[in-house]
């Protein structure tokens, strides 16, 4: 018997990355926040690996006007936040691909499993910069 059918293991795997790219990672020394608060989750605070982080830091867009810089920092910071997928030797690849549109981004993560299948995430509804211009 198998403890997940391919339709719930696939819905497992799109859970992990949208926790990983919406859960808000603390900030980092060097990055310019618009207040003092640098928010993430406590646990970070106590790592069981070090420098090993939950989250990601695309909060920090959340006031910036989408410019091609905005674009080039979501796609940063997604690659960022998915990058122990990889590194803890779950899937084979990860691409991630941030589009502009008129008034948002959109996030593109396609996941190469480690037998070759593709699994796309699209964020086109679960987080957006809105165009404040």
């Amino acid at each position: 018997m198998e403890l997940f059918t391919d339709e719930a293991t696939e819905q497992a795997w799109r859970r992990a990355v949208v926790i990983s790219l919406l859960t808000w990672r603390r900030a980092e020394d060097g990055d310019v926040l618009d207040d003092d608060e640098r928010y993430g989750w406590w646990g970070d605070t106590f790592p069981t690996v070090e420098r090993d982080r939950i989250g990601s830091r695309l909060w920090q867009l959340r006031r910036r006007t989408l410019t091609d810089d905005t674009v080039r920092d979501a796609e940063s910071f997604a690659r960022e936040s998915l990058a122990w997928l990889g590194d803890d030797d779950r899937v084979r690849a990860v691409t991630v691909t941030a589009s502009r549109r008129i008034n948002r981004l959109d996030l593109l993560v396609v996941l190469t499993m480690r037998d070759g299948s593709l699994i796309d995430i699209q964020l086109d509804t679960l987080w957006q910069v809105i165009n404040a211009v």
